[in-house]
């Protein structure tokens, strides 16, 4: 497990050239058809209402947001809450007058009184965390009894294809999860909801798969060439033989990539009186 923060931890730490790479690498996965099929099934999980309000944190810039106040319209709000400022910047600029506010928050000490929401969603901020139960109980926290607390995020673990040499794969695999803090994350969430307290936990398991390498890379960074040699994704060594092998098992059509994210959902219990 990595003690340095991942890159889209610290966005807003970054050069400006980066940091405008990881929002444009945002807004290129919510894009990608295979990302949309997961946030139909986490869409589904959090059940949203009309008049309900919501909370969703980790929101970039705020497209997940702008269609949950779609669900809970006419009277129903959402609050989107990103720890990045500049991401929250291009979410108000893009606002399209439904009834989303954005704010910059940190989801381990989330700003509202408990019960404040009747469901709430994160999807892949938990895996950039130290304390990523800290922020399952925050979310769990700010839920009213009865509401929903939806989690997503990815099983980094589980990426695997076809087309690729065997060994230049395994070099890849091995130094790339050393960047995440949590790389089986994804499959950890059904037990970390348990362990806060909720109830009527479900999870569920999506699989992506990409048969090239452009769609890939909307996911998948490592097989996305714009990202610079200094973002360290790629070790240098390593590089210019794996664009080769990806280009030429694309050329071959025998490129496939491979992952799952989960979905996990669960419901507040009610609240005991102190004695």
């Amino acid at each position: 497990m990595s003690a340095e923060p991942t890159p889209f931890a610290q966005v807003d730490d970054m050069p400006p050239q980066i940091r405008a790479l990881i929002l444009g690498a945002l807004e290129r996965m919510a894009a990608s058809p295979e990302i949309q099929r997961v946030r139909r099934v986490a869409q589904a999980a959090l059940d949203p209402r009309p008049g309900q309000r919501l909370l969703d944190v980790g929101s970039g810039v705020g497209e997940v947001a702008r269609q949950l106040a779609a669900a809970v319209a006419p009277d129903g709000e959402v609050v989107a809450v990103d720890a990045s400022a500049a991401a929250v910047a291009v979410a108000t600029d893009r606002h399209d007058g439904s009834a989303v506010t954005y704010a910059v928050g940190d989801i381990t000490a989330l700003d509202f009184p408990d019960a404040s929401f009747d469901g709430v969603r994160t999807e892949r901020v938990l895996q950039h965390l130290a304390d990523p139960d800290a922020a399952v109980a925050e979310l769990a926290r700010v839920t009213r009894p009865g509401g929903r607390v939806c989690l997503v995020d990815t099983d980094w673990t589980s990426v695997a294809g076809d087309g690729l040499p065997d060994d230049l794969v395994d070099a890849i695999w091995r130094a790339v999860p050393a960047r995440q803090h949590h790389p089986t994350m994804g499959r950890t969430l059904r037990g970390r909801l348990v362990r806060a307290g909720l109830a009527e936990v479900r999870c569920e398991p999506v699989p992506l798969w990409f048969t090239d390498p452009e769609s890939a890379s909307a996911v998948i960074p490592v097989f996305n060439k714009e990202i610079p040699r200094e973002a360290g994704i790629i070790p240098d060594e390593l590089r210019d033989r794996w664009f080769a092998a990806v280009d030429a098992a694309a050329a071959r059509d025998e490129f496939l990539a491979v992952l799952t994210i989960w979905v996990a959902v669960g419901v507040t219990p009610a609240r005991t009186r102190p004695a």
